[in-house]
C-alpha cells in the first residue's frame, strides 16, 4: 500500500509533522521575537510583510491538526472492538486533553505555580471536540458530515451574538464561540482563546474523511478526490473572500502596496476561525495530502518522526522554550523572576525591551528543532516497541 507504512498513514503523519514544525516556529516567535509581546504581526498598521509571513504561514496548523485529529479517530475506529470501545476511547481521551491543557500546558505557557492565568487553547479545543466526537461516532456517517457542515458554514451566523459576566450560561458561551479575557474576582483570569465551536464542526468533517484512508479505498481515487475537494475549498475561499461575502467579520481593503492588499485579504479570523480562515487552510492543506500520497524519502523521514509524536513534542517544545525564554531574561538583566511571563508581566510592560530579531527568531527555530528530534525519534521507537501499552496512545 502506497499510502501505509503498517497501519501508519505516511502522508498524514507528514502533514501533521510539518505543522508541528510551523507551530514552534510561532511560540518560538512569540517568547523570543522583539516586541511579540506587545504587538499583533496581523495588525496592517504596525506588522512587516515578513512579520505578517510568519504568523500567517502558522494558521495551517491548528486546522490541519484539528482536522487530521479527527481521521485519526476514524482510523483508531477500525481497530477498536466497536463503536462503544471508540467511543469510550475518545471520551477519555477529550478529557485527559482538556485537563493536560489546563495543568500541563497552562504551566508550560507561563510557569506560574499559582495557576493564576489560565488559558484555554488548541488543546483545550481539542479536547472538547474528542468529547463531542464520543457522542457523535454513534450516529450514521451522513449525520456527523451533515453536523460537520452544519457548525463550519453556520457558525458565524452566531458572530452577533455576545455575552458579558462570570455566570453559567456566559461561561458556556465562552467555550463554545466567543473569545474571552475573564478577569475573576478573585483577580485571577481565565482566557478563552479558542471557542470551540467550530473546532468540533471541523473534528466531524475529519472524522468523516477517514474514509477515505481504508484499507479498500482505492488510492489513485484519493488523491483525485482530495485534490478535487482541496481545490473547490480554496476556490469557495476566493469567491467569498473576493466579494467579501458572508463568513468573516473582517472585511479585506485595498492597502498602501499590492503586497499589503493582498495581506489584507489573508487576514482572516482565528479567535474563532470564521468560515474563511478554515477554507483558507483546509483546502491547501487536502491539496497537500494529495500530492504527499505515499513519499517517503530522507528528507520527510524527520518530519514524519514528528507527526507521529505530535502531543509528546507539543509538550516537550514548550517547556523548552520558555525554559530557554527565561534564561535570556535573565541574561538581558531583568531578573530571574521575570520567567514568569503571565498577565501581570505583559500588562506591566516589563518585557517591553526584550527580544531578538526575526532573522534570529528562525535560527533559534532550527536549533531547537534539531536539538528536540533525537528525543522525538527515541520516543517514538520506544513507543513502538510497546504496542501494548494503551497509556501511550494519550501522549
Amino acid at each position: 500500500m502506497d499510502a501505509n507504512d503498517g497501519r501508519r498513514i505516511i502522508a498524514i503523519d507528514l502533514l501533521r509533522g510539518l505543522v508541528m514544525l510551523l507551530m514552534a516556529l510561532d511560540h518560538i516567535r512569540m517568547y523570543f521575537a522583539e516586541g511579540a509581546w506587545y504587538a499583533e504581526p496581523t495588525n496592517l498598521a504596525t506588522t512587516t510583510p515578513l512579520l505578517f509571513l510568519t504568523r500567517w504561514i502558522t494558521h495551517f496548523c491548528a486546522p490541519a491538526f484539528v482536522f487530521l485529529a479527527g481521521a485519526s479517530a476514524y482510523l483508531s475506529g477500525r481497530r477498536k472492538a466497536g463503536t462503544k470501545d471508540l467511543s469510550g476511547f475518545l471520551l477519555t481521551r477529550g478529557l485527559w486533553l482538556a485537563v493536560a491543557e489546563v495543568v500541563i500546558v497552562n504551566f508550560a505557557w507561563t510557569f506560574d505555580i499559582t495557576y493564576s492565568f489560565i488559558l484555554l487553547q488548541v488543546i483545550w479545543a481539542i479536547g472538547v471536540s474528542m468529547i463531542v466526537l464520543s457522542a457523535l461516532v454513534f450516529l450514521p456517517q451522513k449525520a456527523i458530515l451533515a453536523f460537520g457542515l452544519l457548525l463550519v458554514f453556520g457558525h458565524n451566523l452566531l458572530d452577533g451574538i455576545t455575552v458579558s459576566g462570570d455566570s453559567f450560561s456566559s461561561l458556556l458561551w465562552y467555550k463554545l464561540h466567543q473569545p474571552q479575557f475573564l478577569i475573576l474576582d478573585s483577580g485571577n483570569v481565565i482566557n478563552f482563546v479558542y471557542p470551540s465551536l467550530p473546532w468540533i464542526g471541523l473534528m466531524a468533517l475529519g472524522y468523516v474523511f477517514g474514509i477515505l484512508y481504508g484499507s479498500d479505498y482505492d488510492p489513485a481515487k484519493r488523491r483525485r478526490l482530495l485534490l478535487g475537494i482541496g481545490m473547490g475549498t480554496i476556490a469557495t475561499f476566493l469567491l467569498l473572500r473576493g466579494f467579501n461575502l458572508y463568513g468573516e467579520p473582517k472585511a479585506w481593503s485595498e492597502g498602501q502596496s499590492v503586497i499589503y492588499s493582498l495581506m489584507s485579504f489573508l487576514n482572516t479570523s482565528k479567535y474563532p476561525p470564521s468560515l474563511h480562515f478554515l477554507l483558507m487552510t483546509i483546502g491547501p492543506a487536502l491539496i497537500f495530502l494529495s500530492a504527499s500520497e505515499g513519499i517517503q524519502n530522507r528528507i520527510a523521514a524527520p518530519i514524519i518522526t514528528l507527526g507521529r509524536v505530535p502531543f509528546f513534542f507539543y509538550i516537550i517544545h514548550l517547556y523548552v522554550i520558555h525554559a530557554l525564554a527565561a534564561i535570556y531574561l535573565a541574561y538581558q538583566g531583568l531578573g530571574w523572576d521575570a520567567y514568569v511571563m503571565s498577565a501581570r508581566e505583559i500588562v506591566s510592560g516589563r518585557l517591553g525591551s526584550f527580544g531578538v530579531s526575526l532573522e534570529a527568531v528562525y535560527v533559534i527555530w532550527i536549533l531547537i528543532i534539531a536539538a528536540l528530534y533525537p528525543l522525538c525519534k527515541w520516543y517514538q521507537a520506544y513507543k513502538g516497541r510497546r504496542p501494548g501499552k494503551r497509556w501511550l496512545s494519550y501522549l
